[in-house]
């Protein structure tokens, strides 16, 4: 027998204030429900760069944006691991960079739109011709009673007309289900997403739902009780009636969760993870594309006609063009991502970079091994940098290395504290090397 997803209409705002005291940090709590691992048998990535990555820099200028998702299609491959972008739609400069996007006539990613439950915002979607839109539907009572100051029923009325309206004009709503971490679950957010499956039902067509961990209090774990755990939150939609395509996760890293916790989403039946480059996003960010890329080759297998390597040169983009300032330790992207400093490393590096290097990443992201100098990287980490530099190969003990060395002891026996630059260190090469300076790469 079907089960009854009843609206509790309350008078009052359930704040758990047992999980989110907010005069302390929220709490864990755990129960005896564990719901079953259920991968679905393709799980894919969207793309909030252009909207909730947006909101954490200075607006991107349209060619920009362009130029951003041409590097997304490009990794993408023809795929669809990279299955959607979302934007904004309210400026003319927004407006513009979809036009943009558009033009390129690629299928992935899909253009998509975004825009809060309310009529006027819808004809902006309609205007500009896109085929699926997001649709702000905030789920927790800390929304629906502190901010919108209504009651679930009125808030869950008043997004159902919206979403109606969408498919009345043959365009797929997808509705945010904000802070759905700190929602009533049996209580509105099953109900909701009941009376919403009767709509796609009735007209035929997707209706998807994002789940929206806007403070990051999503826990991955499947024992959590609700409203953290991932896991439950999507058993529970698939319960109602969604298919797996239909789900989405869209999460943020208050708690230093986002990837974890975007992957436990795919792996309890979500098919969807909203992602933004390099975790840019509102206030701690969303989940970083090029993790969650690596993330599904991880779980799926690494597909030869995803491009990985063109994540790297959008990386170089955004920092030449965009300035985007990412920090050299950063995973995957940063500057010193696969760079050692001890010279012990160094030396494992040098009989086989497998002991020190997570993959090979010069071949997957076009990102050869690399060495930083500073006291500690010894004669072998001199020898892999100049051999990484120069078209050479020398000898760990030769005595143009042990000068080079003999000058950087100098340096830190002096107090210095910063590594050695490629600068100070190409001098220093050209210097010991005289008249026999080999040609560099």
């Amino acid at each position: 027998m079907a089960k009854n997803y009843q609206l509790a209409d309350a008078q009052k705002p359930n704040l758990y204030r047992d999980i989110f005291p907010y005069t302390e940090f929220p709490r864990v709590k755990f129960d005896d429900s564990v719901p079953s691992l259920n991968l679905p048998d393709k799980i894919w990535i969207t793309d909030t760069t252009f909207r909730d990555g947006q909101q954490a820099c200075p607006p991107y200028k349209p060619q920009q944006i362009q130029k951003m998702y041409d590097y997304m299609h490009q990794i993408d491959g023809g795929t669809g691991l990279i299955r959607q972008c979302e934007f904004f739609l309210y400026s003319d400069r927004d407006r513009e960079a979809v036009r943009l996007c558009l033009e390129r006539g690629y299928e992935y990613p899909e253009v998509t739109g975004w825009i809060r439950a309310v009529a006027a915002d819808f004809k902006l979607v309609k205007d500009i011709g896109l085929k699926e839109t997001g649709i702000l539907t905030s789920a927790s009572d800390y929304h629906i009673f502190l901010k919108l100051r209504k009651t679930r029923a009125q808030a869950m009325q008043s997004y159902l007309d919206i979403a109606k309206a969408a498919l009345d004009s043959d365009i797929i709503p997808r509705c945010h289900f904000e802070d759905v971490t700190r929602a009533d679950y049996e209580g509105f957010v099953q109900p909701f997403a009941a009376e919403l499956l009767k709509l796609s039902q009735q007209y035929n067509k997707p209706v998807k739902i994002r789940l929206c961990d806007t403070l990051g209090f999503g826990l991955p774990w499947a024992n959590t009780a609700l409203p953290r755990s991932i896991p439950k939150l999507v058993a529970g939609l698939i319960e109602v009636g969604f298919p797996s395509e239909w789900l989405e996760w869209h999460g943020h890293n208050d708690f230093h969760k986002v990837q974890v916790n975007a992957t436990a989403a795919w792996m309890y039946g979500c098919a969807a993870a909203n992602s933004a480059i390099f975790g840019f996003g509102e206030r701690t960010g969303n989940p970083p594309l090029e993790a969650m890329v690596v993330e599904h080759a991880q779980i799926k297998g690494t597909n030869e006609k995803v491009n990985y390597q063109a994540i790297t040169e959008l990386t170089e983009y955004v920092k030449k063009d965009i300035g985007f300032n990412i920090a050299a330790n950063y995973p995957l992207v940063g500057k010193d991502f696969n760079v050692t400093r001890a010279g012990i490393h160094a030396d494992g590096l040098l009989k086989n970079e497998e002991i020190y290097n997570p993959f090979d990443t010069e071949k997957l992201l076009n990102r050869p091994v690399s060495v930083a100098i500073t006291d500690k990287a010894g004669l072998a980490g001199i020898k892999h940098w100049i051999e990484n530099n120069y078209e050479i190969e020398i000898a760990k003990h030769d005595p143009r290395v042990v000068k080079i060395k003999d000058r950087i002891d100098e340096e830190y026996a002096e107090d210095r504290v910063s590594a050695i630059s490629d600068e100070e260190m190409f001098a220093w090469v050209e210097e010991a090397f005289e008249t026999q300076v080999p040609k560099r790469k």
